[in-house]
């Protein structure tokens, strides 16, 4: 009954996306409800407890939620400037000969450079596509698969600094960790996109750019894992290198790397308007910024270690550590008003921008903080105040214990493998690498004790499963269907991509086994 009533949230929350089709922010409100109802009534926690440690939970998600707030500010600034219809234009011209190798620079080299810095490839990539000539299915499935191999790297890094700061491993040391799934899952993520395509005939065409495509990012992940500085930006890196192998590529087979010849008249007046420099500067001077945040060894020691302000919200428990000014969604916000005197906003338009955010803003940046709230009401199931803190008095009152005891009962040596397809169970109901993480880290953690494995291996096989979601999450699909008014097209995709991400989530479930 203890392993039912511990799981009953997420069933819930699942059986409501799936039957009801309610939105993933109301859901995961009644997830939470439930989680702390079941907290309270059977695992006799107080209803104080419940209620610090969801404060705690909404804290923590701040890498994420803040930045998910921060992101959609940017954008929707750069969409009232112009901007970004001048970055559509320019990213049209890109490989328009080849179209495996168009293929992965777009979605995979550009896609995963615009998650990096918090931009939304489901939602600028589709009007491009669809503009190149691909169906609307395609369109709405490729840029939700391209960048999923390092979705860990989303929002500057924001799912591993969770990972880190959840299981109490240096930065640098869980980059690696995550580095090694990386060659292999971005190999199998550029062949998954080639058989949405065209199937075997189109894998046949275009296996040697995409084995290029993926080894160059899987890499170049590795790479800034080892080097040990930059982390938060490696999907920057490693997006930018696939572009560049895949320039290389066209230049060794005499391919031209842009074609202008198919832009429109309202493309060419849309370049007259505002340069590439001019249109690329808030993301420019995000990129400056945060190579001099995390390069420049005395600024980045100052704001991730000094100031990093933690806030003790849990008695006797470890303090969350915020860094408020050393976390992306800071630097987005900075960057965003340095762009100012390049992107002149007239004042007419800032109450529509703000109006704009505020309406888009909300909602995802809830859907994001929510499944942290949970996570933690889970963990601290059965604790009570005593003088020295909440301890766990009974370690049969709570949820994680009983949900690990059970698990390792179950699965024995097989438990790494299905640790990751609890991964993509999560990513698909959570739209979220990082919410992910935060629901089943203290699990994975304690199950893994139980069952003598490398826990850390099994939180990022998790972690990599819950990113290859994308291409199934109805989030995502929602969104890309609805940038090129194909509403509906996503029940398609999620029926079509379903097999494709059960497929890569068995490939990271091998690996994790023969690695835990």
């Amino acid at each position: 009954m203890a392993v039912f009533l511990t799981v009953l949230p997420v069933l819930v929350v699942l059986f409501l996306l799936l039957f009801r089709k309610w939105s993933v922010d109301t859901s995961g409100l009644l997830g939470w409800a439930l989680a702390s109802t079941i907290a309270c009534l059977y695992f006799h926690t107080p209803w104080q407890v419940v209620l610090v440690a969801s404060l705690a939970g909404l804290v923590a998600s701040f890498p994420v939620s803040l930045m998910v707030a921060a992101s959609i500010f940017q954008i929707t600034f750069l969409e009232c400037t112009g901007a970004l219809k001048r970055i559509v234009v320019a990213v049209k011209t890109l490989a328009r000969g080849d179209r495996a190798a168009q293929i992965m620079m777009l979605n995979m080299g550009v896609g995963t450079l615009l998650v990096a810095v918090g931009a939304t490839p489901v939602s600028i990539l589709p009007p491009v596509l669809l503009a190149l000539g691909y169906s609307t299915l395609v369109a709405v499935a490729l840029p939700a698969l391209g960048f999923d191999s390092l979705c860990t790297y989303a929002l500057l890094g924001a799912p591993l600094v969770i990972y880190a700061d959840l299981t109490g491993t240096p930065l640098d040391h869980s980059a690696r960790i995550f580095s090694h799934f990386m060659p292999v899952i971005s190999t199998a993520i550029g062949f998954g996109m080639l058989w949405l395509v065209g199937g075997w005939a189109e894998l046949r065409r275009g296996w040697l750019p995409c084995l290029l495509a993926g080894l160059a990012m899987g890499f170049t992940a590795m790479g800034v894992a080892w080097l040990g500085r930059g982390i938060v930006l490696t999907g920057v890196f490693a997006g930018l290198v696939t572009v560049l192998v895949m320039v290389l590529y066209l230049k060794v087979r005499g391919q031209p790397v842009v074609d202008r010849s198919f832009l429109t008249f309202e493309d060419l007046e849309q370049e007259k308007e505002l340069s590439l420099l001019r249109a690329l500067s808030p993301w420019l001077i995000l990129l400056a910024c945060c190579l001099f945040v995390n390069f420049y060894p005395p600024v980045f020691d100052y704001l991730f270690r000094r100031l990093a302000m933690p806030l003790h919200l849990i008695p006797g428990g470890k303090p969350i550590l915020t860094r408020m000014l050393w976390n992306a969604y800071t630097w987005v916000l900075v960057s965003t008003v340095l762009a100012l005197p390049f992107l002149r906003l007239p004042r007419a338009q800032v109450k529509t921008m703000m109006a704009k955010w505020w309406r888009r803003a909300p909602r995802p940046t809830f859907s994001a903080a929510v499944f942290f709230a949970i996570a933690y009401v889970m963990n601290y199931s059965g604790f009570v105040p005593t003088g020295q803190g909440w301890k766990l008095l009974d370690p049969q009152e709570n949820m994680i214990y009983w949900l690990a005891h059970g698990s390792a009962e179950v699965f024995r040596g097989f438990y790494p493998s299905v640790a990751c397809f609890l991964g993509l169970l999560g990513g698909f109901i959570s739209g979220s690498e990082a919410s992910t993480i935060a629901l089943f880290a203290k699990y994975h953690l304690m199950t893994s004790e139980f069952l003598h494995v490398d826990a850390l291996v099994v939180t990022a096989g998790c972690a990599v499963s819950a990113g290859l979601a994308s291409v199934i999450s109805p989030a995502k699909l929602q969104n890309a269907a609805a940038t090129i008014d194909a509403f509906g097209t996503e029940g398609q995709v999620l029926k079509l991509a379903l097999l494709l991400s059960l497929a890569m989530t068995a490939l990271t479930a091998l690996l994790t086994w023969l690695w835990a």
